[in-house]
């Protein structure tokens, strides 16, 4: 992952069993965005502050890419390893962005263990905000971070996404709706 302006961005739209997911590639290819086509206002607004001045031109995301995606969604939880990404965020938050991709399919972590994990034990508030600022949800797990409890905490997907989305891991989780 760097940090770098392309030259060109391009957002690509692909159906998945939890909506339509975003993906926005540079002229490379590589990633520079998912999320969810329910989200999508929030989504450009992230693009603008992160690569100001630049449009977000329709195209079709690298086949490898999409496939990638649709793999995901049918079960093989490691069709993202290698996905190549790049991010303009802070320092701090490309390396939280880092260290969540260390949280293995099927397991997750509490804000306090991200936090840790880092280097940074006191920083759950500021490793929270970065896990919630992640342009690249999904191939950048943030779904896996959950309460120190094991309950299900905010997720810019909305809570009923980050659920099927850890179930679909086989994460274990307490679930509030169920109980």
């Amino acid at each position: 992952m760097t940090k770098s302006l392309p030259d060109a961005l391009i957002l690509d739209r692909v159906e998945t069993p939890v909506g339509v997911a975003l993906i926005v590639v540079d002229e490379a290819g590589v990633l520079r965005a998912f999320d969810f086509a329910d989200y999508e206002a929030r989504m450009r607004r992230l693009m603008g502050r992160h690569y100001p001045g630049m449009d977000l031109t329709q195209g079709r995301a690298p086949e490898a890419l999409r496939a990638a995606v649709t793999r995901y969604f049918e079960g093989d939880l490691a069709a993202f390893d290698g996905v190549a990404w790049a991010t303009n965020g802070t320092a701090f938050q490309r390396q939280v962005w880092d260290a969540l991709c260390t949280i293995p399919a099927g397991e997750t972590l509490s804000y306090k263990g991200l936090a840790e994990r880092i280097g940074k034990p006191s920083a759950m508030r500021a490793v929270g905000l970065a896990n919630g600022s992640n342009p690249v949800a999904i191939v950048v797990p943030c779904h896996r971070v959950i309460g120190a409890n094991g309950s299900l905490t905010g997720y810019g997907g909305g809570l009923p996404r980050k659920k099927w989305l850890l179930s679909h891991e086989g994460a274990a989780f307490k679930d509030a709706a169920a109980a």
